[in-house]
């Protein structure tokens, strides 16, 4: 055996330096590939993780058309955090002094001069210019393929989908652009992500509990006699928000209206990214539905409703986030949705935006149970934007009840357990961030060490409340009960 071992370290030593040669061509070509070229810069979080286990079947044809939206960078990042400190501390003089969309654009947003370099740049490589955008964060364009790879210099491969039964295309390598060039940050590089609504069917083995609705589901003014029992507060000349990436069908709502007893708020629809609007047949149009609902039976004195609808088969959600803030008459704002991949800055930046404006965006931490380790901030799974330190992560519960429309009694977290339907446990999401650092809110809460939270990192969700048997119309005359 020994003399085995000097024989392989003999003939290692007559090849080690040829071997270390390889070795470094091997690495120098790796590093020219992932390194962008001298006086250009990276772009990170483009590349779908799940790519590191995929091999590529093809590339996409050079003469498909793409929509994508260039994400630009604040003018002045620590000012804004400063402000925003500022804006939420009841003992500085800035407590509460919101800002306009314009005021915001004057102090933080990126210079007219910055946008007019990014259009000259997108005109230049052969896109066309589709939006712009008042805040300047965002300009949406087209372009094809071949105009897509050679500007960020990267190729635009197809894989089969490791979760769903489809293909996708993706970026092999993080797109690059020139280091003068003010770019943060670009949507729309690839399909692997869809947007994931925050629901599912209740199963058979789940028990009913103690709403007035069919079958025992919670309905209308069940939500407020278990959660604010007397009040005379309805939403009267407050407006709702809502993200949505699919339609829903108005006698849905009456219907549901009919049922609660309540009169249903108006309702403006807001179409983005060439969406039609009508639903697409899956299971979105149950989400919207249910978002809707639940708005009007919590606040059914609202002035309106308005309903923020993304393209789904052009599925850029930085669109849709910017379009609300720049509709900042619209204070709140929910979203039951979740989607994966994609860079976040830009996102993060209209979150800040929204917080600046007094705008309270809230989201559904999601249904997959709680998360484990680094789950939360995985790209690859449909949990954006669940750690955003700058958005209400909102969980779900179990709600009990003295009787059918009666009193709050108690509740539990919602847990399904494993779901044979759903092929998955089922449940109100939660966890730790692998990166964003614990906020301001969430210091000094003893509990977190105590249940598995963190001490350093934000945790989610922030608050939460009944997620389970509700009931729902859907699909122009269903109905059935969700969490």
């Amino acid at each position: 055996m020994f003399a085995q071992i000097w024989w392989v370290e003999s003939q290692m030593r007559l090849i080690r330096r040829p071997l270390a040669l390889v070795v470094i061509l091997l690495f120098s070509s790796v590093m020219l590939a992932t390194a962008a070229e001298p006086g250009r810069k990276m772009l990170s979080g483009h590349v779908p993780k799940a790519l590191a286990q995929l091999k590529a079947q093809g590339v996409l044809p050079a003469t498909n058309r793409l929509s994508l939206a260039i994400g630009l960078p604040v003018r002045d990042p620590a000012g804004l955090d400063a402000y925003l400190q500022e804006l939420y501390d009841r003992h500085s003089p800035n407590y509460h002094h919101y800002l306009t969309p314009e005021e915001f654009t004057a102090r933080f947003g990126p210079t007219a001069a910055d946008y007019d370099a990014v259009k000259e740049f997108a005109r230049t490589n052969g896109f066309t210019i589709t939006a712009t955008h008042g805040n300047r964060l965002l300009l949406d364009v087209a372009g094809s393929v071949s105009a897509v790879e050679k500007t960020f210099q990267v190729t635009l491969r197809t894989y089969r989908h490791p979760k769903e039964s489809r293909n996708f295309f993706a970026p092999d390598m993080e797109p690059s652009v020139s280091a003068q060039l003010p770019i943060a940050d670009i949507s729309g590089l690839d399909n692997y992500s869809r947007p994931h609504p925050n629901f599912q069917f209740r199963p058979t083995q789940v028990a009913p509990r103690l709403g007035s609705g069919s079958g025992g589901a919670y309905l209308g003014n069940d939500f407020r006699a278990a959660y604010a029992p007397g009040t005379t507060l309805t939403g009267a000349g407050q407006t709702v928000g809502l993200v949505q990436f699919d339609g829903f069908y108005a006698a849905d709502i009456t219907n549901y209206a009919t049922a609660a007893g309540i009169t249903a708020p108006p309702i403006q629809t807001v179409l983005i990214d060439g969406f039609s609007g009508a639903s697409t047949g899956g299971n979105g149009n149950t989400e919207v539905s249910l978002d809707i609902e639940m708005v009007m039976a919590m606040a059914p004195g609202l002035s309106k409703i308005v309903v923020f609808e993304g393209n789904p088969n052009n599925f850029i959600p930085n669109d849709v986030l910017n379009q609300m803030a720049a509709n900042n008459t619209v204070k709140n704002l929910s979203s039951s949705w979740g989607w994966s991949g994609g860079p976040s800055t830009t996102t993060d930046t209209i979150f800040k935006q929204m917080a600046a404006q007094g705008q309270s965006y809230f989201s559904a931490s999601g249904d997959s149970d709680a998360f484990p380790s680094s789950y939360v901030d995985n790209a690859g799974n449909v949990t954006a934007p669940a750690s955003s330190p700058y958005i209400t992560q909102v969980g779900g519960t179990t709600l009990s009840t003295s009787s059918a429309g009666g009193q709050y009694t108690s509740e539990t977290v919602w847990n399904w357990g494993y779901v044979s339907s759903a092929g998955a446990y089922v449940g109100s999401s939660g966890g730790v961030s692998s990166y964003y650092s614990l906020p301001t809110w969430q210091q000094g809460i003893n509990s977190f060490a105590n249940n598995g939270g963190s001490t350093t990192k934000r945790n989610i969700p922030d608050v939460a409340l009944t997620g389970d048997n509700v009931f729902v119309y859907y699909g122009n005359g269903s109905s059935t009960v969700v969490g």
